[in-house]
């Protein structure tokens, strides 16, 4: 009688967690501890202890605190965009940053944390931009979209004016990585194969003149396409 085969060991996603307070890296390295399919390789203090570590570990993610001491966050994920294209960024901010946030987003940043918010969000964040997702915790993006600049009725008409040249099931594709969907699961709710999904997004990118899925599901939120918003008022977790 021949033994089983043995399972392949599940993936787990390995993350370098970057803030310059002890008793922050800590707190979150315990919070990600509780899932087991996710492994914090690499600790650093500052921004340029990041590039290093995440040059020589190459993780999934990069978790960075906005403001640390030699090299903030912004510039160390600018520079890690160019040196790290493999690691997914996410950064970690508090209410005060929105200037931060605004400037993050031409980064190419995959996602934004509150330090503050509730710790489900943080272990579905890093599962998310791992996945090649985009994540927004529901306060950042209520902040991007209400506070970042005047004219909020009018940036979303001007949303919506965006869009509009999109075919039918583009829209459906940008609503629904607004509303926080990976392209996985995109597929499976239009009964698609991942790849046409991976094709609409890129498309839809390349038409509008956007970077990434997080300036994506920001248009999104803007033009009311997320269930429960309304020209941006109100987000869901997961762009």
């Amino acid at each position: 009688m021949t033994e089983p085969a043995d399972a392949s060991p599940v993936r787990r996603i390995r993350v370098l967690l970057a803030d310059d307070e002890a008793m922050i890296r800590a707190g979150i390295r315990a919070i990600l501890g509780t899932d087991p399919g996710i492994e914090v390789v690499a600790e650093a203090g500052d921004g340029r202890e990041a590039v290093e570590l995440t040059l020589r570990h190459r993780p999934d993610v990069a978790l960075l605190d906005i403001r640390m001491p030699l090299l903030d966050g912004l510039r160390a994920a600018e520079e890690l965009r160019r040196t790290a294209p493999g690691t997914a960024l996410v950064m970690l901010t508090t209410f005060s940053e929105d200037e931060y946030i605004a400037k993050a987003l031409g980064f190419g940043v995959s996602g934004f944390l509150l330090k503050s918010g509730n710790p489900r969000e943080l272990i579905a964040g890093v599962q998310a931009v791992a996945e090649g997702a985009a994540f927004l915790s529901p306060q950042v993006a209520r902040r991007v979209i209400t506070h970042l600049g005047p004219g909020r009725l009018s940036r979303a008409a001007e949303a919506k004016g965006t869009l509009e040249p999109l075919t039918g099931r583009e829209r459906e594709v940008v609503a629904l990585v607004g509303a926080g969907l990976s392209n996985a699961e995109i597929a499976a709710q239009l009964y698609v194969v991942e790849g046409t999904v991976k094709a609409h997004v890129s498309a839809v990118l390349g038409r509008l003149g956007l970077k990434n899925r997080v300036q994506l599901a920001i248009l999104a939120y803007e033009a009311g396409l997320v269930n429960g918003t309304d020209g941006g008022h109100g987000a869901n977790g997961q762009p």
